[in-house]
C-alpha cells in the first residue's frame, strides 16, 4: 500500500499504459480519477477498480483543451478533496515521413501529447503548491525521445518536448517538494501500438531487445508506482527507461564477436 490515502489523476487512463497505471495505483491504495475522451472505456476501468474494492472516478476530458482541463480538475478535486499525483499519459501517434507530414497532423500530435502536459501540469501544480504537501508529476515519454523513429517526426518531437518541459518543472517546483520525472517505455503492447506490431516488426524486436520480449503495459505501471511513492522522494527531473535493454545495447543481433 505504497500510495495509501493518495489522490491521483491519470490522463488517458481508459486504455493501455494509462489503464494499467490507474489499476496499479488503486492496488497500492490510491484514489484515482481517470481522465479520457472515451467515456465508456473510462467507466469500465473505474468499474474494474471498484470491483476490487478501490476508489475511482471517470471524468470526461479532452486534455488539449484548456477549458475542459479546468473543468475536469475542478471535478476531480470535488470528488477526491485533494491531489497528490498527476500522470501525464495521454498520447497518440500518426505515421508519415517528414516530407508527407501535414500541418494538421503535426498540430494534432503536439496538442495531444505536449500541450496537454503543460495544461494539466500547470493546473495540478497550482493545487499542489497551495496545499503545501508536496506532490508527484509523472510523464509517460518514450525511448523515441532520444532515438529517431522513422515516419513519426511529430511524435518524437512531442516526447522530447515533454521531457524538456518536465525538467524545468522539476527545478522550479523543488522548493515545494514537488518532483517531476518521466518514464521512457520501450516496445509495449497497447491499443495504440498493437496495429504497428506486424510479424516482421515483432521478429525484429525479439532480436533487438536484449530481454527478448515486448512489454505488457503493467510492467510500465510498476515504474509509475515507484515514481508516485515516497520511495522516489530524492529523485526529480530524471528518466526511468523501461525498455528491456533496447537503448543501452550496442551489439548487433545475431553477430558473433569471437570465433567458436
Amino acid at each position: 500500500m505504497r500510495l495509501n490515502q493518495k489522490k491521483a489523476i491519470v490522463t488517458g487512463g481508459a486504455c493501455g499504459i494509462g489503464r494499467a497505471i490507474a489499476q496499479r495505483f488503486s492496488e497500492e491504495g490510491a484514489e484515482v480519477c481517470v481522465l479520457d475522451i472515451n467515456d465508456e472505456a473510462a467507466s469500465q476501468v473505474v468499474e474494474e477498480i471498484e470491483q476490487k474494492g478501490g476508489q475511482a472516478h471517470a471524468i470526461h476530458c479532452d486534455v488539449g483543451d484548456a477549458e475542459q482541463v479546468t473543468l475536469a480538475f475542478n471535478r476531480a478535486l470535488e470528488v477526491m478533496g485533494s491531489l497528490n499525483i498527476l500522470v501525464n499519459n495521454t498520447g497518440i501517434i500518426r505515421q508519415s515521413s517528414v516530407l508527407q507530414t501535414t500541418e494538421e497532423d503535426w498540430d494534432l500530435i503536439i496538442r495531444t501529447n505536449l500541450k496537454s502536459v503543460f495544461l494539466c501540469t500547470q493546473r495540478a501544480l497550482k493545487e499542489m503548491v497551495s496545499a503545501e504537501q508536496g506532490g508527484r508529476i509523472i510523464g509517460i515519454s518514450s525511448i523515441h525521445s532520444v532515438l529517431s523513429e522513422p515516419n513519426c517526426c511529430h511524435y518524437t518531437a512531442s516526447k522530447g518536448g515533454m521531457e524538456s518541459f518536465l525538467r524545468t518543472v522539476a527545478t522550479e517546483m523543488a522548493p515545494h517538494k514537488i518532483t517531476a520525472n518521466f518514464i521512457r517505455p520501450g516496445a509495449t503492447y497497447t491499443d495504440l501500438t498493437i496495429p504497428m506490431y506486424t510479424d516482421s516488426v515483432k521478429q525484429s524486436l525479439y532480436k533487438r531487445v536484449p530481454l527478448g520480449e515486448i512489454a505488457e503495459a503493467r510492467w510500465i505501471a510498476h515504474a509509475a508506482v515507484f515514481l508516485a511513492s515516497d520511495e522516489s522522494r530524492y529523485m526529480t527531473g530524471q528518466d526511468m527507461t523501461v525498455d528491456g535493454g533496447f537503448v543501452m545495447d550496442g551489439s548487433l543481433p545475431d553477430a558473433k564477436y569471437w570465433e567458436e
